[in-house]
C-alpha cells in the first residue's frame, strides 16, 4: 500500500493487494475523523477512481459525523 497525504484533507491510496485494501482504507478514515471533529462541517468522502487506487478525504457535501462512498466515473 502506498499512501500520501496531499493536504491535511486528502489522503491518496494505492493498493497493489486486494487483501491490504480494506484495513487501508479504515486506517485513513480513522486519521480523518480527528480533523472532521475539529472542522465540524463536513464528514468524509472515500472515493475509489480506478481499481486499487483511492481517495479519502474530508467533503462539505458529506453531514458532519458520515463517512460516504463514491465511485469515480
Amino acid at each position: 500500500m502506498t499512501a500520501v497525504v496531499t493536504e491535511e484533507r486528502e489522503i491518496r491510496l494505492s493498493f497493489s493487494r486486494a487483501d491490504e485494501v480494506h484495513d487501508g482504507l479504515d486506517r485513513a478514515v480513522d486519521s480523518l475523523i480527528e480533523a472532521a471533529a475539529q472542522d465540524a462541517s463536513c464528514g468524509i468522502l472515500v472515493t475509489r477512481h480506478e481499481p486499487g487506487t483511492y481517495t479519502v478525504a474530508l467533503d462539505e457535501s458529506v453531514p458532519f459525523g458520515q463517512t460516504r462512498e463514491a465511485i469515480a466515473a
